[in-house]
């Protein structure tokens, strides 16, 4: 009897280390992704005479780019290993939308989880 209540425990004992131990890997990435994406953030923000205004997906791993560089407009494809110019336009030739604000993952998921009570 004691010896089933000692393997009880230690099964237990394991159960809640590794459940530590995942939620600390789990908080070290949620971290880590933060610090990162902060770094990548400021260092396209720094740059004001380059924007990306669209990007269409045409095949895997190849985009047509509209991008504002200084004054200019220009049609790029990107792939893989090559960017080539297409076309350079002037800002009355293209139809600017409005950008779509960046949302934080908070937010995004408070409005699916309010959308799901909603749907209880």
């Amino acid at each position: 009897m004691t010896l089933a209540v000692s393997r009880g425990i230690e099964s237990v004992a394991r159960f809640i280390s590794l459940l530590v131990i995942f939620i600390f890997v789990c908080a070290i990435t949620y971290f880590c992704s933060k610090y990162i994406a902060k770094i990548q953030q400021g260092t396209m923000l720094s740059s004001s005479n380059m924007e990306l205004i669209e990007a269409y997906k045409i095949a895997p791993g190849k985009y047509i780019q509209i991008v504002r560089v200084g004054k200019k407009y220009l049609a790029l494809a990107v792939c893989k290993d090559t960017v080539t110019l297409l076309s350079e336009f002037e800002k009355d030739e293209i139809e600017i939308v409005g950008k779509q604000e960046q949302i934080s993952f908070k937010e995004l998921f408070e409005k699916v989880r309010k959308r799901a009570d909603k749907n209880e």
